[in-house]
């Protein structure tokens, strides 16, 4: 009974081998395949106490906080040449009552200025901390000089300070990278 039942279901397997539809394959078709992978990093944050813009021991203002964060995975060959767009994200938290002037510098090995970039920060309260966003999207010919950075000065410009200012400045900031291989 075994053989009877294997017999016919030969033959319907083998009606379904010899009919079923095969399409064409087009193997040019794989050289217009594109990976776009899209990678997220951390850039840079920092808190700013209202302090670190006054010297109490000669009284005098600080006017500018500068900081330098090294980013090397820019100067990769292979990331320099598949990378279409950055799109740089940056929030502020303030809450010293003072406008801020916030710059980003990005640098080569040799300290040669390849992009610059800043914002403006409005002034908040201790009661109510006021958030700035800034978004800077870089496309084109400023891919080229962005990548050929390896770190990023940032500078924090206060207009007036005094020894009982009080609040602090935040900053957190990511980069997204769109690259195309």
């Amino acid at each position: 009974m075994n053989k009877v039942l294997s017999i016919p279901i030969f033959v319907v397997c083998a009606c379904l081998f010899f009919t079923a539809c095969i399409k064409d394959t087009d193997f040019d078709q794989a050289e217009d395949i594109a990976l776009t992978p899209v990678i997220e990093l951390n850039l840079i944050y920092f808190n700013l106490p209202a302090n670190r813009f006054f010297d109490t021991i000669n009284s005098t203002q600080i006017l500018t906080v500068r900081d330098t964060t090294e980013i090397r995975f820019l100067d990769d060959s292979t990331l320099q040449e598949s990378l279409k767009r950055a799109e740089f994200y940056f929030k502020f938290t303030n809450s010293i009552p003072r406008n801020f002037q916030v710059d980003f510098q990005f640098l080569s090995e040799v300290n040669d200025t390849t992009y610059i970039t800043g914002t403006s920060v409005s002034q908040g309260t201790l009661s109510s901390p006021e958030i700035t966003e800034f978004i800077e999207n870089i496309e084109g010919e400023d891919i080229l000089r962005l990548t050929q950075a390896n770190k990023v000065v940032v500078s924090v410009t206060i207009p007036s300070s005094n020894e009982n200012l009080e609040g602090t400045l935040n900053l957190q900031s990511k980069t997204t990278y769109f690259l195309e291989y």
